[in-house]
This record gives C-alpha cells, sequence and structure tokens, in this order.
C-alpha cells in the first residue's frame, strides 16, 4: 500500500482521512506538529464538514503540489430531499422544508441523469472562488448577496446507491460522484432537489479519491501521532513513490541523470505533459516538459547537494 520511509530532506505525500469538522489548514496544523516540521502544504481543500482523502506534501515534497494532476475525484455523499438550505448542506440555515417522499425513484432517476455528463453549474455560494478579490463564503458570511456564474463541470459518474425515507417526509438518497475539479456536490444536491421541486441539500460527504490518490493511500491524524510516538511517522508515499504513483516515468542513464542535476536539459523523446526522469533504480531525479529540442526540468527532485 505505502512506502513507509521515514521523513528525510526529500519528504513525500501523505495522504490524510480528513475526519469532520477540521478545516484543510487544521489538518495541515497539526501534521506539523506531529511530524515536527514547517515544510508541509496540501493540494486542493475539504469544506470542514467533509471526510476523506486530503494530500500533503512534506519537506521537499511540498514542490511536487503544484504538479500534480488532480482533475478527477470520487465521493460517497448523502442528499436530503424535501429541504434547501441557504450553504446546500447540513451546517446552513434551513430555507424550506417540503414533503418529498411522494417522488417515485423514475423521476429521481431521471433527474440524476439530466445532472451526469458535461453540464454548466452555478457553484455552491460559500464556495472558495473569489469574487473581486475576496472569497465567496467570505462575502456570504458578511450578509453579502452572492451572485456566481455558471461554468462547465463534468460528472461522469453519479449514481443512486440506497434510498431512505424518513418520518419527517425526507428523502435520503446515498450516492457516489466521479467528477472533474471544481464541481461542487453541494451544488448536485441543491440542482437535483430544485428539479424535483422539493429542494434538497448535502448531509454527508466523503472524498474517496483525488486524481491517483486514493483511501488505501490514506491514515487518520490520530494514526499518524500514535505512529510517532514510536519514531518518526511513516509517510504515505515516500518521493520516489509518489513520483512513480503520479507521473508517466522516462528512465535516465547515469550521466543524464548528473545533467539533470546541474539543472541541463536532455533530448525530448516524444512524451506528453509533465512526467518524471528515473534511474534504472527507480530513483526520482526531475520532473521533465518537453518544448522544441528540449526536454527541460520543471523540477529537479534530487539537485546536486541535496542529498551528496
Amino acid at each position: 500500500m505505502a512506502d513507509t520511509g521515514a521523513i528525510d530532506l526529500l519528504g513525500g505525500l501523505l495522504v490524510v482521512d480528513k475526519d469532520g469538522g477540521r478545516t484543510s489548514h487544521d489538518v495541515v496544523a497539526r501534521a506539523r506538529k506531529i511530524l515536527r516540521t514547517r515544510k508541509i502544504g496540501h493540494a486542493g481543500t475539504l469544506d470542514p464538514m467533509a471526510t476523506g482523502v486530503l494530500v500533503l506534501g512534506v519537506e521537499r515534497a511540498t514542490k511536487l503540489l503544484g504538479l500534480l494532476t488532480l482533475t478527477t475525484k470520487s465521493y460517497t455523499a448523502t442528499i436530503r430531499l424535501g429541504q434547501s438550505t441557504n450553504t446546500d448542506d447540513a451546517e446552513g440555515e434551513v430555507l424550506a422544508t417540503t414533503e418529498a417522499r411522494h417522488l417515485d425513484d423514475g423521476a429521481i432517476a431521471a433527474r440524476v441523469a439530466a445532472l451526469t455528463g458535461e453540464i454548466d453549474q452555478v457553484p455552491a455560494t460559500v464556495s472558495a472562488i473569489k469574487v473581486d478579490g475576496e472569497r465567496a463564503y467570505a462575502r456570504h458570511r458578511a450578509g453579502e448577496e452572492v451572485r456566481l456564474a455558471a461554468r462547465p463541470v463534468t460528472v461522469s459518474r453519479f449514481d443512486i446507491l440506497s434510498r431512505r425515507d424518513t418520518d419527517a417526509g425526507f428523502v435520503d438518497l446515498d450516492v457516489v460522484v466521479d467528477c472533474s475539479s471544481g464541481t461542487y456536490i453541494r451544488a448536485l444536491a441543491r440542482d437535483l432537489g430544485a428539479a424535483l421541486g422539493v429542494g434538497g441539500h448535502l448531509t454527508a460527504l466523503r472524498r474517496t479519491r483525488v486524481g491517483p490518490f486514493t483511501l488505501e493511500h490514506a491514515r487518520t491524524l490520530d494514526d499518524l501521532a500514535a505512529a510517532a510516538e514510536s519514531g518518526p511517522p511513516p509517510l504515505s508515499l515516500g518521493m520516489d513513490a509518489a513520483v512513480a504513483t503520479a507521473f508517466d516515468r522516462r528512465v535516465v542513464t547515469e550521466g543524464e541523470a548528473e545533467s539533470l542535476r546541474d539543472g541541463r536539459w536532455l533530448d525530448p523523446v516524444g512524451m506528453a505533459g509533465v512526467y518524471a526522469a528515473v534511474t534504472e533504480a527507480g530513483a526520482a531525479i526531475a520532473l521533465l516538459a518537453e518544448k522544441g529540442k528540449r526536454a527541460a526540468p520543471v523540477l529537479v527532485v534530487r539537485p546536486r547537494g541535496l542529498l551528496d
């Protein structure tokens, strides 16, 4: 499952199974205390209510975070039909409540299908999108009326796993969603409820995958803290394992590796996007991008002097 090497100068990725009630910043702050380093950052965010996969970079691996391809994500969630809130989730103020148990499964499935594929979605009002330089959620909390423009997103999977009708007149749907980055699951809940005429909001959200990183790579902060009591806590993926998981690879010779460590470029081989240059033993030397007649480093993973 994971590379269990202790933390070194290269560091690696820590995939956290975030619990509810914490912000992504809270997770970073606690991880810094547990790992005893300030050099920790996170790739993307999760709402405090949400649980699941949050990717952290540790030590030199913080430089990987902006280069990771995390454009696809997967979630499990619970949508409540019959009630709308001002945040589109259970943490907001209830705006309206409507009996929903009369909805038949066919009508719900049809509306779910209409929200699957390439769609235009208005983000949740309490999103982190900036409006005139300020986060939408900050403007909302200040009492401003926030209007966000619709934008294209891709929902490649939106499946209903189970339905529960509650005594209070609600219909709770357990769903699984695969989608592009920038898709708001809260907005799916809101739009599904609106399309059915009863309102809807999200009551639970768990991210199970972001890019190539899944819950199989993840550990809770409590587990990490317990491991730290007996020595340096292992990362989810050391630098070499992280690079191998996240990027296509090109094997380089010893001479090519030395050139890259000095910041020089190699001849291109026709690989698209950012990819890794690794030794035959699997040591990551650099991340490269090809342009014209050069395969130039965008990040030297093992620069000369770091580990010499």
